[in-house]
């Protein structure tokens, strides 16, 4: 094994292409796949299918997509890892082996356990761990809700054994996202937990490669400059000895894999440059990514330092009722239009006992003189927030009732629904040694993965540029000099914002201040803010603290999971120094 492994990706969510696997498989070589299903929210997805169904615990997509090529994987000598195991990793093992022996193929199944917290949260609080919220700071008694699930971030060590111990395919719960990857490349090159340096290169590329197609021009603010986006291909991740890696995707697919479109995922979801996972911390503010050839980016000198002594966990629950409307405003008049609504939903709402938070959002502006009626029209959006009796169907037959005694030419997007019962989510931490890391076996033999050498993450701080003299400027969007990538990471958002110019780095480093950020996003002018600089990729990454509420599964924004926060920004105006955009 003295050649890079080649570590392929199928999924970036549950619901992902489907044909992924097989197009990965069938593509090219690969030695390894790996699938990506579970994003802070799915926990409390396969929870509330799990209260429906016995295989509602795990993302059942996987046996969808292993069925057809499960030969071709044995043929080959493939090995498949994933998480797809949700909250079952030892029922979804099972139901992999009853497929395999139905499709009569031999392949070894071992899975990964421990990461569920949910049965130990009562005695962790009585030996002295306080679960306080990761942001706040706040007591996990003050949640006030009942909870569903709780899941600790696994590193990659796991996969690494399971596949040492013989397994083809290995299934996992609540592993770190790039820990999928981090547990192969240690599997195939024999690491130790203490090469920290191979390893946070292997998180790097884990990393790029999770979410699928954006690292080869999806959601890329530079979609127009790729050639073919119907079909996108999924990345590849050649990860060699020391841990760098080239990031590629099978021949004749569609996408692209520039340093731009790797830049961006690098930049999703982060926050300070050591970026933390229970196998290492990946010091992102010493990677460097070069072009190799086409569709070929070389990512190299990532620095690793010991993994924290804590790991996240995932608290989910149930909390209120939520329901929503969508009117329709068009022609003359939308502002009143608007107003009447709100006017008319409030009297009824306002004051009422079951009602914790009711919203009115603007969506769009009409066109001046439009063409046609859509370019005519704009969006209001109504959200409640309540128990079921009050936003449920009093809500609905509220905003049904509006039809004939509102405003000229009303109509909605649909028949309102009853609402349904929202997640909430409480971050934490534990102490490594707390989950039960363990390997179950193909054979059944149990192994317990031990807890790595920690040390306490240094305090991260801005960087202090020297000012730039832009000379003459003239007002355009931001956008023409600048991408961004902008994601969720529980109740914060974070918008990574980089130059492809070399020339345009220091004015982007010196003019998108903190205060320059919150002027051009007022709504997170009243939110704690943190900007963190990373040189090489010539990248600000700013994290807005408690935009999303309490995160994706309970945010009131419309935008929940703040995807198009960095689009918003691209397209405010700012002075443009005119000898860059020459």
């Amino acid at each position: 094994m003295n050649r890079p492994v080649r570590i392929a990706n199928c999924s970036g969510f549950y619901g992902d292409r489907i044909s992924a696997l097989a197009e990965m498989v069938r593509g090219g070589p690969v030695d390894v796949v790996t699938g990506d299903y579970l994003a802070e929210v799915t926990m409390l997805v396969l929870a509330k299918n799990r209260l429906k169904k016995p295989s509602g615990g795990y993302a059942t997509t996987f046996l969808r997509q292993l069925r057809p090529v499960a030969a071709e994987i044995a043929e080959r000598g493939i090995k498949v890892v994933v998480n797809a195991g949700g909250l079952d990793p030892a029922g979804l093992a099972r139901d992999t082996r009853a497929l395999l022996a139905e499709v009569g193929v031999d392949l070894a199944v071992a899975h990964v356990e421990g990461d569920d917290l949910s049965a130990r949260l009562a005695g962790l609080a009585a030996e002295g761990h306080d679960l306080a919220h990761l942001d706040t700071g706040e007591p996990f008694a003050s949640w006030g809700h009942e909870p569903l699930t709780a899941n600790a971030y696994l590193g990659g060590f796991g996969v690494a054994a399971a596949l040492a111990g013989g397994a083809d395919i290995v299934i996992t719960g609540r592993v770190a996202d790039a820990s999928l990857v981090t547990g192969a490349a240690a599997w195939w090159w024999g690491w130790s937990p203490d090469d920290h340096d191979a390893l946070a290169g292997a998180v790097v590329a884990g990393h790029v490669i999770e979410c699928g197609a954006q690292a080869t021009g999806g959601n890329f603010s530079g979609f127009t400059g790729i050639a073919d986006l119907r079909h996108p291909g999924f990345p590849i991740a050649e990860v060699d000895r020391d841990g760098s890696s080239v990031i590629t995707k099978h021949e004749d697919t569609g996408g692209a894999v520039t340093v731009d479109t790797v830049t961006a995922q690098l930049l999703y979801e982060v926050g300070a440059p050591g970026y933390l996972n229970p196998d290492v911390i990946a010091r992102l503010d010493t990677v460097r990514v070069e072009q190799e050839g086409p569709d070929r980016v070389r990512i190299s000198g990532a620095r690793g330092q010991a993994p924290p002594p804590t790991t996240k966990v995932a608290v989910t629950g149930l909390g209120g009722w939520r329901n929503s409307c969508t009117f329709v405003l068009t022609g003359l008049d939308v502002d009143a239009k608007a107003a009447l609504v709100e006017r008319a939903v409030r009297a009824r709402l306002d004051g009422e006992p079951g009602i914790a938070d009711l919203r009115f959002t603007r969506i769009g502006a009409p066109a001046t003189d439009p063409a046609d009626q859509m370019a005519g029209s704009s969006l209001l959006h109504v959200a409640v927030d309540g128990d079921q009796n009050s936003a449920g169907r009093a809500f609905s037959a509220l905003c049904v009732e509006l039809a004939l005694s509102s405003y000229p030419g009303i109509y909605g997007m649909g028949v309102p629904s009853a609402g349904s019962a929202y997640g909430v989510y409480w971050p934490t931490l534990v102490p490594q040694d707390v989950p039960r890391h363990t390997v179950v076996h193909p054979d059944g033999r149990e192994e317990i993965v031990p807890p790595p050498a920690t040390a306490e993450p240094a305090a991260e701080t801005d960087v202090a540029l020297p000012p730039y003299e832009a000379g003459p400027t003239v007002e355009g969007p931001l956008g023409r000099l600048v991408h961004a990538r902008s994601g969720d990471k529980g109740g914060n958002a974070n918008v990574g914002l980089w130059v492809a110019d070399p020339e345009a780095w220091p004015w982007l480093a010196a003019t998108m201040t903190t205060e320059r950020f919150q002027e051009l996003l007022p709504e997170t002018r009243g939110l704690a803010v943190d900007r963190y600089v990373l040189p090489n990729l010539r990248a600000v990454n700013f994290v807005v603290r408690g935009l999303l509420d309490g995160g994706a599964t309970e945010a009131r924004r419309f935008d929940t999971q703040a995807k198009a926060l960095g689009e918003w920004l691209r397209a405010r105006h700012v002075p443009l120094p005119e000898r860059l955009l020459r």
